[in-house]
């Protein structure tokens, strides 16, 4: 490079830093200037060797980066500090002590959260993606700034991939999608969002980003056009209150647009909200609500609502803080429109998040906010038994998820993901309100657990001591909380059974004169065809391996032949597979309907579905029920067509399933009898009661119990004892 070259290279980092201390979206006093002033040089001479891929001088993404933060984003001068800072570590010869020392103890904690994240690696495996994301929200803890930094970093490289070879474009762009952009819609940083992932479109479907750019730009001038038209009679009406405004049009992003036609499977031409108009108002915080209700009225007035798209996150913000009026109406030429009202505080905590948020709340740290919600993640993070996708997919439901309203029965206002039951409610109270949950009310009527809430909705929680989660509540539950903590509960059950189970299969293997060792234990994990030597343990303690199948073990055994055969056709397990501290889920028997029964099936050759994949069934006419896939090529025009064959189906684990029986008792009328039959199933807190009924004629009495139970043993045990009760003559299963 010439010395010209240099010199000019050198003003045009000069000419960046003074833009970044201009826009910056803080006012910044004399010590924050000299802290960026300070991290500035550092930055420069760490990186001073340095080249991007595009050939300029590195110190200008650190700067880009600052840029966004400070102004798009709105963080203080130590975010400002540690974003241009945020490369000087994993890249060059300072330290996280050289930080430390210049910089203090904060700045130099996020540039190392940066770090770390920079390090993770990424070859395109989901499942190791998805463990590196859930490593770099375990980084929140360390400072939250961190990840807000980094999605900076990583808008300021996707706006500049062009030098990269495709391959990796499409990397960084899919990572873009799974990672960074729900997190940024999650903060609240919208603006961010939607340029993510228009990028990230841009990256791994070009064609179809070029050609919804290039019908954008087409239709450009003609959609202007209209927005002029429908805005110019909402002026006039605007105008003539003395109201102080702005009027906007913003065309839908590419990203969303694609979106609505893969899901509505339209044409471009055919997705009607591609644009809305925002109307920007000036107001004080006393006035604000009163205004935004005024001009919702003038837009209704003159134009017609649809009464199903009215948004109102003023009377009740998002988490994120977001708030705003959406109205969709019927603007000329019959097209809707969406509308959102926002005043001028309400649309800078739209483009910034939580920094505007607590800005207008008169508070310099950003953190106050931002650590609500990071107690919020930490009931997500908690839970570290499930596999690193199951996290990844719950956490982005929560992230992305659309919310609700509910009250207490005191008046209390609770926000909910849309589609939370009443057992979500529960949870989300508290942990132990959700893990004694007998029942729930809604608006005063007892519903089932699974009730799905609705805004507005008033919702009691009945608690029992004796309650506790069963397995059928993770199909009530849908927030990524109440089913972590309802797994965590029926995984504790489940190690206390094993536990209780070692025991007992020490004393019949005695009895049978067989020891308790890692050999036996080897053989009987081969025998019943479990994976873990936990998976073993639960069998026996829950009562599925009984003593009939135990005495065929020890036949097994005898039998050389039978034992050499046995360890030719099974796979050895690894030791650290027996010894693993876990239980599997076992997914080994399909269930139709809502009664969950089992019929006769046979497997749909189309997309040959295996066991925990999510099904359905399909009556045929010449075939009985025929299991699909949910995502089978045929789904779609079956479920279309022959929505009335469709039978719900699913995989379930046989040794957690319950079955229901009924029990008919006869016996002698005698004082306390029923109390005692309905104490001795109560008692046993492996079955539950469904029914109860009894009759008495002439001093002798006849009863009905419907009950459901793991298995036949658990069964046996309660008639056995029932029949224990003074005054009872017979028990019969029906």
């Amino acid at each position: 490079m010439t010395e010209i070259d240099k010199e000019q290279e050198n003003k045009a980092i000069a000419k960046q830093y003074k833009e970044l201390l201009k826009i910056s979206y803080r006012i910044l006093s004399k010590e924050d200037k000299k802290l960026i002033r300070s991290a500035f040089d550092v930055a420069v001479d760490a990186h001073k060797h340095q080249r991007r891929k595009s050939g300029e001088a590195y110190i200008f993404h650190p700067i880009a980066v600052a840029k966004i933060v400070a102004s798009e984003i709105g963080l203080d001068a130590t975010s400002i500090a540690a974003a241009l800072l945020h490369d000087v570590i994993e890249d060059t010869k300072y330290t996280f002590t050289d930080i430390e020392q210049l910089f203090g103890e904060t700045v130099a904690r996020i540039v190392q959260g940066l770090t770390k994240i920079s390090k993770m690696p990424y070859e395109g495996d989901v499942s190791l993606q998805a463990e590196n994301f859930r490593k770099m929200l375990l980084t929140l803890n360390e400072d939250i700034r961190v990840i807000i930094i980094k999605i900076a970093d990583r808008l300021h490289n996707m706006q500049t991939m062009d030098a990269m070879p495709s391959y990796k474009q499409e990397k960084i762009a899919s990572e873009t999608l799974y990672i960074y952009a729900p997190m940024a819609h999650r903060i609240g940083l919208y603006k961010i969002k939607t340029e993510l992932e228009d990028l990230s479109l841009k990256y791994t479907e070009r064609e179809i980003y070029d050609d919804i750019l290039s019908k954008i730009k087409d239709s450009k001038e003609e959609q202007d056009a209209y927005i002029t038209a429908f805005s110019k009679t909402i002026k006039n009406a605007l105008t003539a209150e003395n109201l102080t405004y702005e009027i906007k049009g913003r065309p839908k992003s590419i990203f969303s647009i694609r979106r609505k036609i893969a899901a509505q499977n339209v044409k471009f031409d055919e997705v009607y909200d591609k644009f809305a108009v925002r109307i920007i108002y000036k107001s004080d915080l006393a006035n604000e609500k009163f205004l935004a209700w005024k001009i919702y009225s003038i837009v209704t007035d003159n134009f017609r609502p649809n009464p199903v798209r009215l948004r109102d996150w003023i009377s009740s913000p998002k988490s994120t803080g977001y708030e705003a009026l959406h109205i969709t109406v019927m603007g000329p030429k019959g097209k809707w429109v969406e509308v959102q009202i926002r005043s001028e505080r309400m649309n800078e905590i739209a483009e910034k998040g939580f920094a505007a948020h607590y800005k207008y709340k008169n508070n310099d740290s950003d953190e106050g906010g931002l650590d609500m919600w990071l107690n919020k993640l930490q009931d997500t993070l908690e839970n570290q038994d499930i596999s690193a996708v199951d996290f990844v997919e719950e956490f982005k439901l929560s992230l992305y998820a659309k919310e609700i309203f509910v009250f207490t029965p005191k008046g209390d206002l609770y926000s909910l993901p849309k589609g939370a039951s009443a057992l979500d409610f529960a949870f989300h109270i508290h942990t132990e309100v959700g893990m004694h949950t007998r029942g729930t009310k809604v608006n005063g009527k007892l519903v089932p657990l699974s009730h799905p809430l609705q805004s507005g909705d008033q919702v009691e929680v009945i608690t029992s001591n004796n309650a506790k989660p069963t397995a059928n509540w993770l199909d009530y539950a849908s927030t990524s909380r109440a089913q972590s903590k309802i797994k965590s509960s029926l995984k504790e059950e489940r190690k206390q059974i094993a536990n209780d189970g070692r025991e007992i299969l020490r004393r019949k293997l005695k009895s049978l004169k067989i020891n308790l060792d890692d050999k036996t234990i080897n053989q009987l994990i081969q025998f019943y065809k479990v994976k873990t030597s936990l998976d073993l343990f639960y069998r026996v303690g829950a009562g599925i391996i009984d003593n009939k199948q135990l005495k065929d073990f020890a036949a097994s055994r005898s039998n050389v032949l039978v034992s050499f055969i046995k360890n030719k056709i099974r796979k050895q397990p690894n030791q650290s597979d027996i010894n693993k501290n876990e239980i599997t889920e076992k997914f080994d028997q399909l269930v139709f309907g809502k009664d969950e029964q089992q019929l006769d099936y046979k497997i749909a050759l189309c997309c040959n579905p295996i066991a925990g994949d999510d099904v359905f069934g399909f009556l045929t006419v010449a075939e009985g029920i025929k299991v699909h896939k949910k995502n089978c090529p045929n789904a779609v025009q079956l479920q279309g067509n022959y929505n009335y064959r469709i039978q719900k189906a699913k995989w379930v684990d046989s040794s957690q399933r319950e079955f229901k029986a009924e029990l008919l008792i006869s016996g002698i009328d005698v004082m306390g009898l029923v109390n005692n039959v309905t104490k001795e199933v109560s008692n046993n807190l492996n079955i539950d009661m469904k029914r109860v009924h009894f009759d008495t004629n002439d001093g002798v009495f006849t009863g009905n119990i419907v009950v459901l139970v793991k298995n036949k043993n658990i069964l046996d045990n309660l008639v056995q004892n029932i029949k224990k009760i003074n005054g009872i003559d017979k028990v019969t299963r029906l």
